[in-house]
């Protein structure tokens, strides 16, 4: 009440609203509410401002840059929240206002809506789309990995490399594969790995562990990192159950590390097996392509009559095929025992500039080898040709068909070479290339005749 007399203390606005905002932030420094979120706004300075309300009132909510930044998920309007911060009063209105430090959705955890959310916005883009994964390489050169050098994942990973191929390099990325700060370092390795050159395929991975512990491999730079990769990528993340959107993104997901490296690495023991095996197909084609050209050969050489000519041919044909084997199997062994020096040589010595050489040297010197081989095959082909040309050229019946023909007595059958050989009304036999003829002689005339 006032009192005539008596000096009161008269407070501008400001020091009025200065003094409200200390007696509400020092009576409630910390307030959690629940509320549904309206009239959502989100300016460029970064900072959130909505309404939190409930069916009868409603209360002003401010959410700052750097609060809004650790929010992984994206706030919308409707959505049901719960809040935790301190009142406060907005002096430039006289309005009293919620500072947010923590905010959740009501009934789901904020990480799993976070992973929800970006999931259905990265399938939206096509980066989970099956078809444009990659099939790994079945020979790789060099595997990379990215995991962290403490973990037991990356020792089982190399035990099942070393152990399937043991030529197989493998470059280490070492990062840290949970808690503030792995994302960026998981991106940044597999950027590293797939632009240097080096790698043929990269396995990302890392033993089991909670959610919170995997959360590194949903966020989004990771998944980008995997789709933008030029070499195909292999996830290894947990255990079977465990999936991250980096699986969804990767171009091959293993359930567990050790499956990873078993995917990637080829068993030496069975591609050596396999290059036998396709020695031994060419060696048995050869023989087979000779056996029938040997037969082709027996079967002309049985409508001859100079069946003896035929069979020395043969004979040298025969003996040329056997040196032409004995060729191929020393050529083939050869190959074989380079092949196995250059083997040996690249796992004493694994240098990357002879390990290219000798993968282009063994093609080269097997399409030198069919070279040879249709060379040879092209001149026997030709040198039988021409013998049967000859057999044919040397056949009697061959120049019976030119117009010649053969004189002989009836009916004793000897040939007759001079004219003094017969006499008057004698009965002789003409042959012929289609035919014969019996003749009688009306008068012989001799040379001198």
């Amino acid at each position: 009440m006032f009192i005539p007399g008596t000096p009161q203390k008269i407070l501008t606005v400001s020091e009025l609203t200065l003094l409200v905002r200390e007696r509400i932030e020092a009576g409630l420094p910390d307030v959690w509410i629940e509320g549904e979120i309206s009239n959502l706004r989100t300016p460029g300075s970064g900072h959130f401002y909505f309404t939190l309300k409930d069916e009868w009132c409603q209360i002003r909510v401010v959410l700052f840059r750097l609060g809004a930044q650790r929010l992984r998920f994206a706030l919308r309007e409707g959505m049901q929240v719960i809040v935790r911060g301190r009142l406060s009063v907005y002096e430039a209105r006289g309005e009293y206002q919620l500072v947010l430090e923590y905010l959740e959705p009501k009934g789901i955890g904020a990480r799993h809506l976070a992973f929800e959310q970006l999931k259905q916005q990265l399938a939206c883009e096509g980066l989970f789309d099956p078809g444009r994964k990659r099939p790994l390489p079945m020979l790789p050169r060099c595997v990379g990995v990215v995991t962290s050098l403490t973990g037991a994942a990356l020792q089982d990973m190399l035990t099942v490399l070393h152990r399937r191929c043991s030529i197989l390099q493998v470059l280490i990325y070492p990062v840290s594969v949970q808690g503030d700060g792995a994302a960026i370092q998981i991106a940044h390795a597999i950027c590293a790995l797939g632009e240097s050159g080096d790698v043929d395929v990269i396995i990302v991975g890392r033993g089991g562990g909670s959610w919170e512990d995997l959360w590194c491999f949903n966020e989004e730079r990771v998944v980008r990192a995997i789709v933008a990769s030029p070499v195909p990528v292999v996830s290894a993340i947990g255990h079977e159950i465990d999936f991250t959107l980096a699986d969804f993104a990767a171009d091959h997901r293993a359930p567990t590390p050790s499956a990873a490296a078993e995917a990637v690495a080829p068993v030496l023991r069975d591609l050596a097996r396999t290059i036998r095996h396709l020695c031994d197909r060419q060696e048995r084609g050869i023989r087979a392509r000779f056996d029938q050209v040997h037969q082709r050969i027996a079967d002309y050489s049985g409508a001859m009559a100079l069946l003896f000519r035929v069979r020395r041919y043969m004979q040298r044909l025969d003996e040329s095929g056997d040196r032409l084997r004995s060729s191929l199997k020393s050529g083939l062994d050869t190959l074989r025992q380079r092949i196995q020096r250059h083997s040996h040589d690249l796992i004493v010595q694994s240098p990357r500039t002879k390990v290219q050489g000798n993968r282009v040297l063994v093609p080269q010197l097997i399409k030198r080898l069919e070279e040879r081989i249709r060379s040879r095959m092209t001149f026997r082909s030709q040198r039988v040709r021409a013998l049967v040309a000859t057999l044919d050229a040397l056949s009697p019946l061959g120049v019976l068909a030119r117009g010649y023909s053969i004189v002989s007595t009836s009916p004793e059958g000897r040939v007759i070479t001079r004219a003094s050989d017969v006499a008057m009304n004698d009965e002789i036999g003409i042959r012929l290339g289609q035919g014969r003829l019996v003749c009688g002689v009306r008068r012989v005339l001799t040379d001198s005749s």
